[in-house]
C-alpha cells in the first residue's frame, strides 16, 4: 500500500494537549472488524466487552523525565538535550538529540541546573539533530538518577506547546508502569484507572505485562511513498515466560486477546513461534506492520487515534482492515473524537 492512502483532514483542534479529567472517561469508538459496526461508548465501558479468562497484554514500560535543558560553555546559549537511551551505565554515555542542533559540536561541554548539577560532554555525531555525549558524574547511579530527575521534564510530544506540569508527571504515566526506559508513553494504556483495573480482575480478566520501551521512532515521519522501503528504529523487548504463559493459555482456551497499544502488539508479533504462540523474549524489534498482514497473537485491540500517515494508522488499517480504519476515523473526526498521545480510545474487536 501507499502511504498517501493513510491522509485524512485532521483539524488542529482535535490533537488534545490536556488528558481527561478521569483516566476512564475518556471517549470510546468500538469498531467491530467483522461487520464494520461502530458504537460510542465511555472508556469504562470497555468492561463489557471482556469476560472470564480473557486476557489484557500491558506494555509496562515506565516514561523518564527525558527533556532537559543546558548551557554550552562559553556562549551561554541555551540547548534542548532530549535522551534517547543509555549506550553505557558505567560511562555514563547517552544517545540524546539536541536542539539547535547546529550550535553542538564534538568536544562542546554543557551544563545543566544551577548550580551545574550535571555536566556534559559532546563526543561523537550520530545523525543531524543526533549526538552521544557523557556525563562526567563521580557520583552514585543512584544520585545520578536522583538528579536527572530533578533536571529532566516529562517528554511530552512536540505538538503539545505548552510547558510539562507535576500533574503531566502522573498522567502521561500509565498507573502499572514499572521498567523505566521509554521517551514517550504507551498512550492506550494511559485510560487505565486502578478502579478499572480491579473492575476487570473481578470479572476474571487476567493481565499479561510485557515490556516494549518506546523511542521516538514510533512517532517518525514517514518519507518514502511506498511502505515496504520504511525502517523503523529498533526498540527494547522483554516478554517474560510468565507473560507468554498466561497468553498461551488464553490462545489455546480461544478466549479473547486483547493488545493494549501498538507497542504491546509490536512486541508480541515480534516474538511469535513457529506454532503462532507467544515466546519469552529479551531482544530488540524493529518490525514495522502495514496491510496485509497475517496477526498470530492478538484477536483485539486498545489503540488511541493516530494522527494522518503516521506507522501507528498503518497498523491499526492492517489489523481492522483498510476500508474500516479510514470510515471509522472519518466518524472520528466528525464526532470530534480527541487524537493522539492524551486523546480518546478505539477497542477493535
Amino acid at each position: 500500500m501507499k502511504l498517501s492512502q493513510f491522509n485524512f483532514d485532521l483539524p488542529e483542534s482535535l490533537l488534545a494537549s490536556e488528558p481527561s479529567e478521569n483516566r476512564d472517561e475518556s471517549r470510546l469508538m468500538v469498531l467491530h472488524r467483522e461487520t464494520g459496526q461502530i458504537e460510542h461508548k465511555i472508556f469504562k465501558d470497555v468492561l463489557d466487552y471482556f469476560d472470564d479468562k480473557d486476557v489484557m497484554i500491558l506494555n509496562n514500560t515506565k516514561v523518564f523525565p527525558a527533556r532537559m535543558y543546558g548551557n554550552k560553555e562559553k556562549t551561554g546559549a541555551t540547548i534542548e538535550v532530549f535522551l534517547l537511551r543509555e549506550l553505557n551505565k558505567e560511562l555514563r554515555l547517552w544517545d540524546v538529540l539536541v536542539d539547535p542542533a547546529r550550535k553542538i559540536r564534538v568536544g562542546n561541554k554543557l551544563y545543566f541546573g544551577e548550580d551545574d548539577l550535571l555536566v556534559a560532554e559532546v563526543v561523537d555525531n550520530t545523525t543531524s539533530r543526533g549526538r552521544t555525549i557523557r556525563f562526567l558524574f563521580d557520583g552514585t547511579d543512584e544520585e545520578f538518577r536522583r538528579n536527572i530527575e530533578i533536571l529532566g521534564e516529562t517528554p511530552l510530544p512536540k505538538y503539545i506547546t505548552r510547558k510539562a506540569t507535576p500533574e503531566d508527571k502522573y498522567r502521561y504515566q500509565t498507573i502499572y508502569a514499572k521498567n523505566e526506559g521509554a521517551v514517550a508513553a504507551p498512550t492506550a494504556g494511559l485510560h487505565f484507572s486502578r478502579e478499572l483495573m480491579k473492575r476487570l480482575e473481578l470479572k476474571g480478566i487476567d493481565f499479561a505485562e510485557i515490556t516494549l520501551h518506546v523511542g521516538l521512532g514510533t512517532f517518525r515521519t514517514v518519507e518514502v511513498e511506498d511502505l515496504t522501503k520504511h525502517k523503523m528504529d529498533s526498540e527494547q523487548i522483554i516478554i517474560t515466560d510468565e507473560a507468554a504463559r498466561i497468553v498461551n493459555k488464553a490462545i489455546d482456551g480461544k478466549r479473547r486477546v486483547c493488545a493494549v497499544g501498538t507497542t504491546s502488539m509490536r512486541a508480541i508479533e515480534s516474538a511469535v513461534s513457529a506454532d503462532k504462540h507467544l515466546k519469552a523474549s529479551d531482544d530488540w524489534t524493529s518490525k514495522f506492520i502495514y496491510p496485509p498482514y497475517d496477526f498470530s497473537i492478538a484477536n483485539s485491540m486498545i489503540t488511541n487515534f493516530h494522527t494522518p500517515e503516521s506507522t501507528l494508522l498503518v497498523m491499526i488499517a492492517a489489523f481492522a482492515g483498510y476500508e474500516n480504519t479510514m470510515r471509522a476515523y472519518e466518524v472520528a473526526v466528525k464526532e470530534k473524537y480527541r487524537f493522539y498521545s492524551y486523546g480518546d480510545a478505539m477497542l477493535i474487536i
